[in-house]
């Protein structure tokens, strides 16, 4: 009797091989990891360069946060959250411990200018739109969480991952009208979230 050859990742269908290639990845295969990097790659970058400035530390903390998962992922539980989910919360966390340590070693170039009190206007004003920023994601967090699934992936793939509707309905497998559907009521959902909390 010839062994079974293990699935190889192209014949794994769309979205639903996400298991497999974490089961693949966790076992040591490289491809199946490579096959995750690639996938979710452009959705972590959007997501940390729309919260961090610097262009160098985006792209530090982008492969940062692949780094990471590749040593923790082992950890991850396959609970029908998605892998671009994981990515985003590891994200999150680099960049909030980034400014957390940012703060004890906060460096500012002072042209001749400026003065003291414009800087430190400045820099108020900065930490408090980024900790409204943080504050903002943390709800959308947790609205999202209080979707369907169904609804959840339509918003994140349209919202957070910038897809058209054609887009989305194709990465979803269903039809424009059943994303629209679907996107019209997962916002709505949020929005009343929003007004109860």
């Amino acid at each position: 009797m010839k062994p079974q050859a293990s699935p190889k990742i192209s014949t794994l269908p769309g979205a639903g091989r996400e298991p497999e290639l974490l089961a693949l990845a966790r076992s040591g295969d490289r491809e199946a990891f490579a096959t995750l990097y690639n996938e979710h790659h452009a959705e972590v970058s959007r997501y940390i360069r729309g919260r961090v400035r610097d262009v160098h530390l985006a792209e530090d903390l982008v492969q940062e946060t692949f780094l990471r998962a590749l040593r923790r992922i082992e950890t991850f539980a396959w609970q029908g959250i998605t892998v671009a989910a994981w990515l985003v919360t590891i994200a999150k966390n680099l960049i909030v411990d980034h400014f957390k340590a940012s703060r004890t070693r906060m460096e500012v170039v002072i042209g001749d200018a400026l003065s003291a009190e414009a800087v430190a206007k400045s820099a108020e004003h900065d930490g408090l739109r980024e900790l409204a920023a943080f504050e903002a994601a943390e709800t959308l967090s947790v609205a999202l969480l209080a979707l369907t699934p169904e609804q959840h992936a339509a918003i994140q793939l349209r919202y957070l991952g910038e897809l058209s509707i054609t887009e989305t309905a194709k990465a979803m497998r269903r039809t424009e009208g059943s994303v629209k559907q679907l996107t019209y009521r997962g916002l709505a959902a949020m929005r009343h979230l929003a007004v109860a909390a």
